[in-house]
């Protein structure tokens, strides 16, 4: 594994191993990534169920491992004032303990403060209601503030480390990126499902946050193929949904019922994000030296163009007839999609052409410069962080 510098890390640290508390971070992203496509597939094939499946419960053990290793990282550092510890903390409202750790924590809380409260919103306003809710908004809150503060936590143990604990940290802080980019995707969803791929809307979409993520992990981690690292989790962990989901039986339980579900509906094939992430790679480590605006120019139009020429093709094979199986999961449909909507007929939704598609994808351009220049400042400060 190659990395930049050597003269970019940080100062040495006594442990040879990975604290375990970083290791419980990393499951708590994991658990709640697992999670949030299981129960969105289990929305999609059976309906709202009761509050106590497998799936909510894969996604609220996030917040209780966050809370258990974060609330005991915060106490001892309290507590028991390690001058190693402390000289590693930050101090909060009287408490120490590492950024990180604060954050993940506040997200543990806020994620099982959600629980009780998303239970009652949706015996009150219905048994399936829209993903955007106050329970649902507190929630999202909660699962990133994990996720940033697991991230945070790993940065900071990474920029102390040194050696063969540096390359491991470093690898642990791309399979959690790699989480994160899963995340970050789920959210956009609704803006990218593949119907909706021939039209600027989508690009835009990605356009704003992912550029921002990759500069961030690629300045980071001092990776020179973060980016594509992390895409290439993001890619196998979606095609391993598509081809396990539906191994197993499910059967709606509300209606209308327009599909006949027999078993669970796996998320849409993956977007080919990981061309634009290979040629970020390639680009960033040609100018890892230059001004962040001029990389930042350079990098706009090279993530949407690299990423337009794979994708526009790829979802017009999507639409067409030798994409129905199992690896590209196009047949699988919600059992309440009518047949006559656009999803059932691959059709694509209000298609773009001419200069209404280049003026948004040249606006994609400009917001992924933006958010690119954005991520390598936010990186190259996270460099720096090791409390």
């Amino acid at each position: 594994m190659a990395t930049l510098t050597a003269s970019a890390r940080m100062p040495k640290v006594r442990q040879k191993t990975i604290p375990w508390y970083v290791w419980c971070a990393a499951l708590a992203v994991t658990s709640v990534t697992i999670g949030a496509h299981w129960d969105v597939s289990w929305h999609r094939s059976i309906g709202r169920d009761s509050f106590w499946t497998p799936a909510h419960m894969a996604i609220y053990a996030c917040g209780v491992l966050a809370g258990i290793s974060c609330g005991y990282l915060i106490l001892k550092t309290t507590f028991t004032r390690s001058p190693e510890m402390v000289a590693s903390s930050v101090s909060v409202f009287g408490f120490r303990g590492p950024l990180g750790a604060f954050l993940a924590a506040w997200g543990g809380i806020a994620m099982l403060t959600s629980a009780p409260f998303d239970n009652w919103w949706h015996n009150a306003y219905g048994l399936d209601v829209k993903i955007i809710s106050p329970p649902h908004t507190l929630l999202m809150l909660g699962i990133w503030a994990v996720a940033v503060g697991a991230l945070f936590l790993l940065v900071a143990e990474m920029n102390r480390a040194d050696g063969a604990l540096f390359r491991h940290m470093q690898w642990l802080l791309l399979y959690v990126s790699g989480l994160m980019l899963v995340l970050s995707m789920f959210f956009r969803m609704e803006y990218t499902w593949d119907v909706k791929l021939h039209g600027a809307g989508a690009y835009i979409s990605v356009a704003l946050g992912v550029p921002l993520f990759y500069a961030m992990v690629w300045y980071a981690s001092r990776n020179r193929w973060a980016c594509t690292w992390t895409t290439l989790l993001y890619t196998v962990f979606l095609i391993g949904l598509i081809l396990i989901l539906p191994l197993f039986p499910a059967q709606p339980k509300l209606g209308p019922v327009y599909q006949q579900v027999t078993q669970f509906i796996p998320p849409k094939f993956p977007l080919l994000l990981v061309v634009p992430a290979f040629a970020l790679d390639l680009l960033w480590s040609q100018t890892v030296k230059r001004q962040a605006w001029l990389v930042a120019l350079l990098s706009g139009p090279v993530f949407i163009l690299t990423f337009v020429c794979v994708q526009w093709p790829f979802a017009t094979f999507l639409m067409s007839k030798a994409s129905e199986n199992r690896f590209f999961g196009t047949t699988y449909h919600d059992y309440g999609t009518p047949p006559w909507s656009y999803e059932v007929l691959r059709r694509f939704w209000m298609p773009e052409h001419g200069l209404v598609l280049w003026e948004g994808l040249a606006m994609a351009m400009l917001y992924a410069a933006i958010t690119t220049w954005m991520g390598i400042a936010l990186g190259r400060w996270m460099q720096k962080i090791q409390r």
